[in-house]
């Protein structure tokens, strides 16, 4: 055992899985992970639509996706940690589910929750039909001086 591997080995859960999450950042932020998911969401969006029954081409595609983005962040986290365990992440990721927030875990429980996903997928395709809310028209500005 090395000692990059015996130093993660001993640190605690939340140091390890702080690690592991910025590294998961970095990776997701990147550019080929981003083009690979909107090469994704381009092949498939179309073929989902808002109604509550989910057709059995959802499931198929939606193991595609898991299958797809797993291994890329996986293999990402290999190549940047020889001390990765994703038995060790998967389960403080589980334990800190309740407390956890942010578009990086929205990733990660799309991996996880299927609902999550179709919701990421409609709002691509939304965004793609350019069919989505202005939010801008419920917005107003004011001043927080008192006018005299």
């Amino acid at each position: 055992m090395d000692f990059v591997e015996n130093l993660v080995k001993r640190q605690n859960s939340t140091e390890y899985f702080d690690i592991v999450i910025g590294h998961i950042e970095d990776i997701v932020i990147g550019e080929d992970f981003q083009t690979m998911v909107n090469h994704f969401m381009d092949c498939y969006y179309h073929l989902f639509d808002q109604g509550e029954e989910n057709k059995i081409v959802y499931t198929e595609i939606y193991q595609k996706y898991t299958s797809l983005i797993e291994t890329f962040i996986v293999e990402s986290l290999n190549d940047k940690m020889s001390y990765f365990d994703m038995d060790r992440f998967a389960v403080e990721l589980e334990n800190k589910k309740s407390q956890l927030d942010g578009e990086i875990f929205e990733l990660l429980y799309t991996l996880t929750d299927f609902l999550a996903f179709k919701d990421m997928v409609l709002d691509y395709k939304a965004f793609k039909e350019g069919v989505y809310d202005d939010l801008s028209k419920d917005f107003s500005v004011t001043s927080l001086q008192q006018r005299q």
